[in-house]
């Protein structure tokens, strides 16, 4: 079986892009040209569209989103904001204090606020790259940034799903959940493990009131796209335990949220196509 794969670093981490069925570096080509355009656009560690935003909103200001890029993911928060309750939210929880126009392409901050679009970043650069390669006829392919942040196109090139399995971030060769993806993205956060204990990581605040998340644990979300399994991911992660129970029972098979005593979700095999 034809296959190709590029590798770069790109939203912070190693992305690995795996085509199956054909050698199709142009197919590649465009989607590393997809993920490295949403970072031009969404970073804030250098000068970018939404650094330009930023200042703005820092000031309690009003700004028009002329970059097309950036208004799609701000669009995109405002949603999965609304979905999650307010757990997921990129302004350390002042997204209730913007208010945004669609139709003038507009954004308004009540009070000073930033964004970080920070691991949502590389969900949507993964969409786009999906899209992408979509557009140029690629029919089966696994996308991965930081192994965290996961996408597949069509089904397993040897038949059925993709199998992924999570590891448990603590315990060698133990696995906290496996799962069949089909046309799908998973996003793992986690605040146990080697990566959260990094030099310089920043730590995951509960928008609700500003505190760190200290409690080892480790969540999971399947979802349709990249974007939206970070940000159930992430709402998992900052919920209290009962809201956890809730987010999980409403969708066992997508929501997982892990103590490393005993899991809130199932973890057992599963079948997904989103």
């Amino acid at each position: 079986m034809e296959a190709s794969v590029t590798r770069f670093a790109a939203m912070g981490t190693r992305i690995e892009l795996h085509l199956f069925g054909r050698d199709d570096p142009a197919a590649l080509a465009a989607a590393e040209v997809a993920i490295r355009s949403a970072e031009d656009t969404l970073t804030i560690h250098r000068p970018s569209p939404t650094t330009a935003l930023n200042r703005i909103l820092s000031l309690a200001g009003n700004a028009a989103i002329d970059d097309e890029l950036l208004f799609e993911a701000v669009l995109a928060v405002d949603t999965l904001w609304r979905a999650t309750g307010g757990r997921f939210d990129p302004s350390l929880g002042a997204w209730s204090a913007l208010a945004i126009d669609p139709a003038a392409r507009r954004i308004v901050a009540e009070r000073p606020l930033t964004l970080d679009f920070g691991g949502f970043g590389k969900g949507f650069a993964l969409d786009r790259a999906v899209q992408a390669l979509r557009a140029s006829g690629v029919s089966s392919a696994l996308l991965s940034a930081g192994e965290s942040s996961i996408a597949v196109i069509g089904p397993h090139p040897l038949g059925g799903d993709w199998p992924l399995a999570i590891p448990h971030p603590d315990v060698p060769g133990a696995w906290l959940v496996e799962l069949g993806l089909t046309d799908a993205s998973v996003s793992v956060s986690s605040t146990a493990g080697a990566g959260a204990r990094k030099p310089g990581r920043a730590a995951m605040v509960r928008p609700s009131d500003g505190t760190h998340v200290s409690a080892p644990a480790t969540a999971v979300a399947v979802a349709a796209t990249g974007a939206e399994a970070e940000a159930w991911s992430t709402a998992l992660l900052v919920a209290d335990a009962a809201s956890a129970d809730r987010l999980c029972a409403a969708a066992p098979d997508r929501h997982f949220r892990f103590s490393h005593a005993a899991p809130v979700g199932a973890a057992r095999p599963m079948e997904i196509s989103a």
